[in-house]
């Protein structure tokens, strides 16, 4: 997950070149096996590309902000109510991740027309529901990691969910780069999961 981070970082300076292009020198990280190249701003802005931004894209971080937030919230509560380490563990895992991955999202919106913004957040796939957060925040013990496992397993099937219409509809090259970052972060941490109930 930490290269994958780095590739949607990396396509966000990317991205974020043309304003600038004899700025600072990019950072792109090579495929499996290659090593990564510098471009100057210059090469960079003109590897942008000539398609412009979606509503679909934008729709997708915006409403992949509060969804992480809820994964964070959810794991926030598993260091002092859960009685397996694994649990602890895989929260300790989710925070680490979208924690970050929030701020790169946040910074790719700043970067957007406001006209683009899309408002509706309603019907995220996946998100707990407010009494759903009740249960979990009042578990303790094997009845909280019970439920934590099941609401994250959904959460994250949202996830990908979101992902994948996004890869569809969407034509922003960081967006695409961090969807496929989400699908193959999630279904490992989905399988992950499903392992901790056997």
């Amino acid at each position: 997950m930490r290269r994958a981070l780095a590739v949607s970082v990396a396509v966000l300076a990317l991205a974020g070149c043309g304003a600038a292009p004899d700025g600072p020198r990019v950072v792109v990280p090579g495929a499996p096996g290659e090593p990564a190249r510098v471009m100057s701003g210059t090469e960079a802005a003109q590897r942008r590309s000539p398609v412009p931004v979606s509503p679909a894209d934008v729709a997708f971080v915006e409403r992949m902000v509060p969804h992480h937030e809820q994964a964070l919230e959810m794991a926030a509560l598993a260091p002092a109510r859960s009685a397996d380490p694994g649990v602890r563990a895989m929260a300790e895992r989710i925070a680490g991740v979208q924690g970050p991955e929030i701020a790169v999202l946040r910074a790719w919106l700043a970067r957007q027309d406001p006209r683009s913004a899309h408002g509706d957040h309603t019907g995220m796939p996946g998100t707990a529901t407010p009494a759903q957060l009740d249960e979990l925040a009042a578990a303790t013990g094997p009845a909280f990691d019970r439920l934590f496992v099941a609401l994250m397993i959904a959460h994250h099937e949202g996830a990908l969910a979101m992902a994948a219409q996004v890869r569809t509809a969407g034509t922003d090259l960081f967006v695409a780069a961090f969807a496929d970052d989400v699908v193959a972060t999630q279904s490992a941490d989905v399988d992950r999961l499903r392992g901790l109930l056997q």
